[in-house]
């Protein structure tokens, strides 16, 4: 399965991340083994005794909600924190990263769903915040771009608007970024090639890798 995702892909030249929540060490090694370098968890815990665990060439991605009380547990190896969703989180990494002196990258996670369930910044919310130059109050946070995640839906022009949106989104506020602003993490193992088509750098795909959970 791996090979052919990879072969999906390719032409768009975006980045796999191999979702392994709740997946055992052997699991994980069997897709390392394929090449695979880039492994996202949701769980601090869990995320942190696989990074003691595994090769420490694995680029760690933390996907999931991430509590402020936590943040200082993946600050030190963290590759990329997806689920920035709230100015306070942006506060508690920025005074972590500062304590020891590194500077960890983050993606934007934008609302884009009609789902009360998901979480993130609201569009205006986000473009404010890009537009007063807040960014520049976090010396030790690199913005690389935003993240978001579209309605479960069968409706595939629900989840095509969404993704457009977020597209939308990154498009106009990039002129203003730095050049490492080039992420756009959307996509999931039900709807990567969608994603993929409306413009998507980064997806996270569990299932379809692992199998079912």
């Amino acid at each position: 399965m791996i090979d052919k995702i990879l072969r999906e892909i390719k032409p768009f030249g975006a980045t796999l991340v191999a979702v392994s929540k709740t997946k055992p060490i052997s699991a994980i090694m069997h897709i390392y083994a394929q090449g695979i370098r880039d492994f996202g968890e949701n769980r601090v815990q869990e995320l942190v005794e696989k990074h003691e665990s595994l090769p420490k060439d694995i680029q760690w991605h933390m996907i999931g909600t991430l509590q402020k009380n936590k943040v200082k547990y993946i600050v030190p190896f963290i590759h990329l924190i997806h689920s920035v969703d709230s100015i306070e989180l942006l506060d508690t990494i920025q005074k972590e990263a500062a304590k020891i002196g590194r500077k960890v990258p983050v993606l934007l996670q934008i609302y884009i769903a009609k789902e009360e369930t998901k979480q993130g910044f609201g569009a205006s919310e986000f473009q404010n915040f890009v537009q007063n130059k807040s960014l520049l109050s976090y010396p030790n946070i690199v913005f690389k771009g935003v993240m978001g995640m579209a309605s479960f839906s069968d409706d595939q022009n629900l989840v095509r608007s969404e993704f457009k949106t977020l597209k939308s989104l990154f498009e106009s506020t990039r002129p203003t970024m730095s050049p490492e602003f080039d992420i756009i993490s959307m996509g999931m193992s039900g709807d990567y090639a969608i994603a993929l088509e409306e413009g998507s750098t980064m997806i996270r795909v569990g299932s379809a890798i692992f199998g079912s959970r």
